[in-house]
């Protein structure tokens, strides 16, 4: 019986919530879901398979919803922080879409348990305040521009398992079962990079390996076709334009 659906990025908040899920629910009662936005890293895809025996015999379902590539074509623009399409389009609405077949299939609900964390940033520390983990809410209590309220109407509910634990308390939990990426200096996994991160982070995603240094090349092709730099600050746009035109392939 399904008793928790737990959203995976490959992360280590996500996979925090994933181990604390399996040792309350026992695994043959979780099913994991993996919203692959064509952008990650090799190392972050190679990490969710590798979930899927690590605290045994799990179920990962992973859906997709396109690319970010498609979604930066669309709207013509990269990610940014008042523009997470990206987040939208390639996981909230695969998720919501997910959850609620999964409902109306098993006749029953479920709870979700993300790997959200207050202490990330102050955006979410606003978001979620009042709010603790121990507590089931309605998604659309979580995300109400986001969830519909459909979804509780199924018996499907939210748990905000990690949302007070620091980046400390996470990374002891996983007792050095982490995503290898960390290890390299990124505080966060999940596309590589986050068109909406810093220009100091995408720089270091992009001159980390070989696929950095494809990506580079794939998002300064996107860029030509929708007229837009990745680089969102001056000093990112300075550093960087060497890098410009012919000197691409020199990376």
């Amino acid at each position: 019986m399904i008793r928790a659906v737990v959203p995976v990025s490959g992360g280590k908040d996500s996979q925090a919530a994933l181990k604390l899920a399996v040792g309350q629910f026992g695994v043959e009662n979780i099913v994991g879901l993996f919203c692959d936005t064509q952008n990650e890293h090799p190392i972050t895809y190679a990490h969710i398979e590798r979930l899927r025996t690590l605290y045994g015999a799990l179920r990962i379902d992973t859906v997709c919803a396109g690319s970010v590539e498609e979604k930066c074509i669309k709207y013509g623009r990269f990610p940014g922080g008042g523009a997470r399409f990206c987040t939208d389009e390639l996981k909230i609405v695969p998720t919501k879409k997910y959850c609620k077949a999964l409902a109306e299939s098993l006749g029953h609900g479920f709870e979700v348990w993300y790997g959200m964390r207050s202490k990330e940033s102050p955006e979410r520390q606003r978001r979620y305040a009042g709010k603790v983990c121990d507590e089931l809410y309605a998604p659309h209590e979580v995300l109400p521009s986001k969830y519909p309220k459909y979804l509780a109407a199924l018996g499907v509910m939210f748990r905000l398992a990690v949302l007070d634990w620091t980046d400390a308390d996470v990374m002891a939990f996983l007792e050095g079962q982490h995503n290898p990426l960390y290890d390299a200096g990124f505080p966060r996994v999940g596309c590589f990079p986050c068109g909406a991160s810093g220009d100091r982070w995408k720089e270091k995603a992009f001159q980390h390996d070989d696929f950095g240094k494809q990506q580079y090349i794939r998002v300064q092709d996107i860029g030509r076709r929708i007229g837009k730099s990745i680089w969102t600050s001056k000093g990112g746009q300075a550093r960087n334009q060497e890098f410009e035109g012919c000197n691409l392939c020199e990376i």
